[in-house]
């Protein structure tokens, strides 16, 4: 809605844009960020190599540009899967189906980058990596909320700091979706965020006055 009110030369320029980006993640997941030239990408976009370098100084400043892109993109569906209006239980798992949606959504992005970031092999993150993580921070500090506000109103119980508790449920949803990514077919990602967030709601101990499990968990009595 806001870029239609944009003068028609920079929705232009946009397009534009978003064309050169597409056609460089087609190239980079293809064959990898190194094997590829930006001759490549103009060819490939259908534009001067000259108009390329226009919106980018370089191959680099383009892979990152996509990668603070995809961010943002995450950044705002999670976000807003958070800041709603409904209760604390609800936004947890507006947030597991959110995160899902995205991650499916921007496959080839995300392939990209976690086969190009492993070992360093593409040296652009020093220039946004700090950026990137900031605002991941800023983002577990939201989430953090959540779980200390369902505290507050006796939704939850007190079994961790609020903000460790975002951490392993973001770490729990990061599991699933790598399984996912690996083999779609044997894990698929869970159409039910329940399935996700009773792993933090149901626990692992059965009751400790159970017969079977007495003995097991004797190192666990408070």
């Amino acid at each position: 809605m806001e870029e239609q009110k944009l003068p028609r030369r920079e929705r232009e320029k946009l397009a534009q844009r978003r064309e050169m980006m597409a056609a460089a993640l087609e190239l980079f997941s293809e064959r990898g960020f190194r094997n590829v030239s930006m001759q490549e990408i103009a060819e490939k976009s259908e534009f001067a190599i000259g108009t390329l370098y226009k919106f980018f100084r370089n191959k680099e400043d383009l892979y990152r540009a996509l990668i603070l892109e995809q961010s943002s993109r995450f950044h705002e569906a999670v976000t807003k899967a958070i800041e709603g209006p409904e209760e604390e239980i609800e936004k947890l798992r507006n947030f597991v189906k959110a995160k899902g949606e995205v991650f499916r959504a921007n496959v080839a992005m995300i392939r990209l980058y976690f086969s190009e970031t492993q070992g360093a092999r593409v040296n652009v993150m020093a220039g946004f990596d700090s950026e990137v993580r900031e605002r991941y921070r800023r983002f577990l500090r939201s989430f953090a909320s959540v779980f200390e506000s369902g505290m507050k109103r006796e939704r939850f119980r007190r079994i961790a700091d609020p903000y460790h508790l975002a951490v392993a449920l973001e770490s729990f949803t990061n599991a699933f979706l790598f399984l996912w990514l690996e083999e779609p077919e044997r894990h698929p990602y869970p159409d039910d965020p329940d399935t996700i967030l009773n792993i933090l709601f149901k626990g692992l101990l059965l009751p400790i006055d159970t017969p079977e499990v007495q003995d097991e968990t004797s190192g666990y009595r408070s």
